[in-house]
């Protein structure tokens, strides 16, 4: 029982606002020390699994990489690609986003893209720089947080129809299996088609949302 004090340090140290790291480091120990392991053994644990399943870890380079990218002023540079553009709008950036996240979901890319590596570091600037481009004062933050909230929202809605239309993701194959559950067999590439329709819809929806958009945003500076 002790070894899932873990759990427990988890728990109250997300409830008190302790730093995560801290936190799971400590949680680690404690599990650790109940089951019998001192402090080296764990750490020559945790330097065990990392070997054997280090291509995992593979995919957490891209967050020092974007770190460094943004450091060097790659928000800047968004934001001032889209400044540079006339018609550019907060609504159109974002739209132009949808469809590209929405057509690479489709074709199975669902990593070309995300909050951490595109979102916050392009995307959302890029949002921003559009509204900002004809004010020399930066954005109030309501407006900041309500234009972020969109962008984030628009990675979210191009994934998560987009790669329905996938035949061979995840989603895909749960539904195909909780069908043959019920008796109800179909083949994945029929879910995937009836999938398009649902994706085009939600396309269309959303895409008007973002028109919408760009008419609260004017409203909101006049």
């Amino acid at each position: 029982m002790l070894v899932l004090s873990g759990i427990a340090i988890i728990v109250i140290g997300f409830l008190v606002g302790v730093n995560p790291l801290l936190v799971v480091t400590v949680a680690a120990l404690a599990s650790a020390a109940a089951a019998g392991h001192g402090p080296v053994e764990v750490v020559a644990l945790i330097g065990k699994a990392f070997v054997e399943g280090r291509f995992l870890a593979v995919v957490w380079l891209a967050l020092p990489m974007v770190g460094l990218l943004e450091r060097a002023g790659l928000r800047e540079r968004a934001r001032g690609i889209v400044q540079g553009l006339r018609r550019a709008t907060t609504g159109r950036v974002l739209l132009g986003y949808l469809v590209l996240r929405q057509i690479t979901a489709a074709l199975g890319l669902t990593s070309l893209g995300g909050h951490v590596p595109m979102v916050r570091p392009i995307v959302a600037p890029m949002a921003e720089g559009a509204e900002a481009r004809d004010e020399r004062d930066s954005l109030d933050r309501e407006t900041r947080d309500h234009i972020r909230a969109h962008a984030a929202a628009v990675d979210n809605i191009g994934l998560f129809f987009g790669e329905d239309v996938f035949i061979a993701i995840g989603s895909i194959l749960l539904i195909r299996a909780i069908l043959e559950q019920e008796g109800i067999v179909v083949a994945p590439l029929s879910v995937a088609v009836w999938a398009i329709p649902t994706a085009i819809a939600a396309f269309v929806i959303h895409g008007t949302r973002l028109m919408l958009l760009d008419r609260r945003l004017k409203a909101r500076r006049a």
